[in-house]
């Protein structure tokens, strides 16, 4: 009687191993790529609210100062504290960008009227690189009504 392993008997495990190997390195790159969109996603949440903290949308008087140029996340930070940013918290803000953006303005004021007096609003904030086509950005939408 034979001892030892056939050579279809070592593909086979070799095969095995390859696979599990594969799949492993696979969802460790997953696992990387969503916690890097969540760090992202986390950062732009905090820009949403320094933006709204320089821009708060409910001093806004009227429909033309809703619209906000696009403001990078640093500019933020020093209109709302008299702290400077950490190199850390530099770092971290550098690509995030902020901006308000009212989308109706431009319509009649029927179209106006039929929404009950209501201004679309969308904040976006963006990250990255969009020059070489690496931006992302996040959204939402909120609505405004002009004070009487």
């Amino acid at each position: 009687m034979r001892r030892g392993f056939t050579l279809i008997e070592v593909l086979i495990a070799a095969i095995i191993l390859a696979l599990g190997a594969t799949s492993l390195l696979t969802s460790m790159s997953q696992a990387q790529r969503m916690m890097l969109q969540s760090t992202n996603f986390e950062t732009s949440q905090e820009v949403m609210d320094l933006g709204e903290m320089a821009y708060p949308i409910d001093d806004v008087k009227e429909e033309d100062e809703l619209d906000v140029q696009e403001t990078k996340a640093t500019e933020l930070w020093e209109m709302i504290s008299e702290e400077k940013l950490s190199n850390e918290q530099e770092e971290k803000f550098h690509t995030y960008t902020w901006e308000r953006e009212c989308l109706n303005k431009n319509d009649s004021q029927d179209d106006i009227d039929r929404l009950g007096g209501l201004y679309i609003v969308r904040i976006t904030v963006r990250w990255g690189d969009r020059y070489r086509d690496h931006g992302d950005s996040e959204s939402y939408i909120t609505f405004w009504r002009k004070p009487k």
